[in-house]
């Protein structure tokens, strides 16, 4: 039997042995050919190709082989958030999109409770909303719904953490499971993992969040936002350290890092090696292990070296004199360096693997930022040495107009977190990536306008556009009922002759009707009568009559000639952005009273461009009624001649520029005209009208030293609610070509202005 077991053994092994010498060869070649022919599947498109795709097409996008080592970025985010509760989140699933088509956008923010706690940021946060125009008092009208409950600190061991979220929200008849609700998030997670836990369940609620990890991040809902100080200003904000349009001067240092260094824990890793890169000249590396309550007990060789290096260098002053530097990962992913590092002009290096930057749904950050991988945190140096020095000064540029326009206030992280969910609601009339990423930004171009570039006054130099070659005359009257006043009569056949003249809007703002047709003269242009509301904030209303790119905006009284209008249309063409005009005034500070002032005397500087007789682009009507919150249109229709005040600090925030003043025959002053039928409402007072020279507004009698005082009530109020003062003094005067030369009036397109 034992023989036979032999035999069977022996034949089997001899088999075996036959196929592997006859046949093995064949089997290696098939699965030879196999794998190449798998292999030339995967290798299309080849990686050396991605230079060529690279204008059509990001690496992302290019086809894969299946392999799960070569999955995207956010392909792999999304097989990891497959997993959790709520993950899967999107607006068309976890958001109420019908709450938001009945009454817009409006923001309504839960009342606070008595006795609960709420931190001066979370006060700040709260604040921006209530004081902004997407806010409503009305939860029934509202689309977006904000706790009052802080939920900015989550960390157990802060002494700011909010006991029992979850048992609280769950008592709020609004909350739904978190649907159409945003909650505001700074720090998440406690010692010693900081991971992102809440400590309670968002259900279906937008997390605004800073130190965002990409992983557990939900694209297109969630929103990433900056960390911020206590102290960050509510609004206005410190501007930048590089002047705009300017060249800074070359930096002392090329990369630096001054902060805290972990002895143990998260994020100590990258911290720790910082110090290989330091070589003492061009690339300064300071780290200190000297904090928190027993940093003596894991203190290593390096401390005390370290220390006393530390203490060499100032922060700030290495902040202003380098070029780029270092924001590595903290115990979270975000850290307050990063938006210092914005505001000082120095380009964030970046080094926090899984960090989903702030805004980075809006924002190019490649175009102010250099991303770095913690891992290869020595080619850093070699890295920023080969950027080109134009690439330096664009990336300089970039930071500055980002922390001006996103991040230099409460204010504006707030209003920027908004809109971005308010584009998501209708995606066919959102802002494009192009108008976040380019002056004046994205909180300051209105969709609802227009999504096309050419429409605004912004971008023509840019793109190559031109504003039409046409103005609208809008004039605003108060006359009597049943007459017509001579200076309007005058106004309308001289804006009228001008050949560049497409309309003329009366806006009428008497409660008496305007009077007839007959009576209003004839004129070569349409002629439009609106019957206005007399409110002063009327003026500034986006009135479909009005088409054209440029508007005339003119007082019944004004005097120009037609020459005068030529002129200035022609300059305005120039500067489409900007306000051109006849009037002006200027505003100074006034030491001794500690508030601004404001003057109608004749100086060599200027601020402020009446708009008794000024050229402006339409698109400031828009911006004007609905980029302002209701309670700044309620303070110009209380204090009487203080809406142009309020457009010339509307446009000079758009465009950090003064407006134009252009010659004129006679000069234009400030005075109080006096209206019987009208006087009845303090808003329906004409704003400007015709003085002598020689009397300044400001001295002639009670009524004008009452208007003057409320001009200048009006000014301190704008600069307390924008939190800084906009407005842009000039000392420039544009004339014709030739003016008052002595050469002959054939050689000179407007004599008449001479005259």
């Amino acid at each position: 039997m034992q023989t036979r077991k032999k035999y069977i053994f022996l034949t089997f092994l001899a088999s075996w042995l036959l196929l592997f010498f006859f046949g093995g060869d064949q089997l290696r070649r098939f699965t030879f050919f196999s794998g190449r022919k798998a292999e030339a599947r995967r290798s299309w498109p080849r990686w050396t190709d991605r230079s060529l795709l690279k204008s059509f097409a990001d690496p992302e996008e290019l086809q894969r082989d299946g392999d799960p080592s070569l999955l995207s970025p956010r392909e792999r985010r999304a097989a990891w958030l497959s997993v959790y509760r709520s993950s899967r989140c999107r607006m068309e699933t976890c958001f109420d999109l019908s709450r938001c088509e009945r009454n817009g956008f409006k923001v309504f923010t839960y009342p606070q409770e008595r006795g609960q706690p709420v931190s001066e940021t979370y006060s700040k946060i709260l604040s921006s909303i209530e004081r902004s125009r997407y806010h409503t008092p009305r939860p029934e009208e509202a689309c977006l719904f904000i706790l009052s409950i802080d939920t900015l600190d989550r960390d157990r061991l802060s002494g700011q953490y909010v006991r029992n979220v979850d048992e609280k929200i769950r008592g709020f008849p609004l909350w739904n499971g978190g649907r159409n609700h945003l909650i505001f998030n700074l720090y998440s997670g406690t010692w010693p993992s900081y991971t992102g836990e809440l400590g309670f369940d968002i259900g279906q609620a937008i997390l605004a969040r800073a130190s965002s990890d990409s992983r557990s991040f939900r694209p297109g809902f969630d929103v990433s936002i900056p960390l911020f100080p206590k102290e960050h200003p509510q609004r206005g904000g410190d501007g930048g350290w590089l002047r705009r349009d300017s060249v800074p001067p070359e930096k002392k240092y090329l990369l630096v890092f001054k902060g805290k260094r972990y002895l143990t824990g998260i994020g100590s890793g990258t911290r720790n090696a910082l110090h290989h890169i330091h070589n003492g000249k061009d690339i300064i590396s300071l780290t200190t292990c000297k904090h928190g309550k027993d940093w003596e007990k894991h203190k290593d060789t390096r401390c005390d070296k370290d220390n006393v290096d530390y203490e060499r260098f100032d922060y700030q002053e290495l902040l202003h004199n380098s070029t780029f530097c270092i924001v590595p990962r903290g115990r979270r992913l975000g850290s307050f360096r990063f938006l210092e590092a914005l505001q000082a002009a120095c380009i964030p290096v970046l080094l926090s693997d899984g960090w989903e930057l702030p805004f980075a749904e809006a924002i190019d950050w490649g175009k102010a930022a250099v991303v770095g991988s913690e891992r290869l945190l020595l080619q850093i140096p070699s890295a920023v040495r080969c950027i080109h020095p134009e690439r330096v000064l664009a990336f300089q540029q970039q930071t500055q107009f980002l922390w001006d326009a996103y991040f230099s206030s409460v204010d504006k992280i707030v209003h920027t977190t908004l809109e971005i969910i308010k584009d998501r609601l209708s995606p066919h009339r959102s802002r494009s990536r192009f108008l976040w990423n380019a002056l004046p930004g994205g909180l300051l171009v209105l969709p609802e306008f227009s999504t096309h570039l050419g429409d605004f006054p912004f971008y023509y130099l840019q793109h190559g556009y031109s504003p039409s070659r046409k103005f609208t005359a809008f004039i605003r009257a108060v006359s009597q009922a049943g007459s017509l006043s001579q200076p309007i009569l005058r106004l309308i056949q001289a804006v009228s002759g001008s050949q560049y003249c497409a309309q003329i809007v009366v806006l009428w703002s008497c409660e008496k009707p305007p009077p007839p047709s007959r009576k209003w003269p004839q004129s070569s242009v349409p002629l439009t009568i609106i019957q206005g509301r007399r409110k002063l904030s009327d003026r500034f209303f986006p009135f479909e009559a009005i088409q054209t790119d440029a508007v005339l905006s003119l007082d019944e009284d004004s005097s120009l000639s037609t020459s005068e209008v030529d002129f200035a249309f022609s300059v305005w063409r120039s500067f489409p952005e900007r306000i051109v005009g006849f009037p002006t005034q200027s505003h100074f500070w006034d030491p001794e009273q500690g508030r601004w002032g404001y003057t109608s005397k004749w100086t060599n500087e200027i601020s402020i461009v009446l708009t008794a007789a000024a050229f402006y682009h339409r698109y400031y009507h828009s911006l004007f009624t609905e980029y302002l919150p209701a309670g700044l249109r309620e303070l110009v229709d209380g204090l009487a001649a203080c809406e142009d005040i309020l457009m010339n600090v509307l446009v000079a925030a758009v465009t950090k520029l003064p407006p134009i003043k252009v010659t004129q025959r006679k000069q234009l002053k400030e005075g109080v005209a006096q209206q019987a039928e009208c006087s009845d409402g303090a808003a329906g007072t004409p704003p400007a009208g015709q003085q002598s020279p020689s009397a300044p507004a400001e001295a002639e009698g009670t009524g004008g030293s009452r208007r003057f005082s409320q001009r200048q009530d009006c000014l301190n109020q704008l600069a307390d609610w924008f939190g800084y003062m906009p407005l842009v003094s000039s000392q420039l005067r544009l004339d014709p070509v030739l003016y008052k030369d002595q050469v002959s009036v054939l050689r000179k397109k407007y004599p008449s202005l001479e005259k």
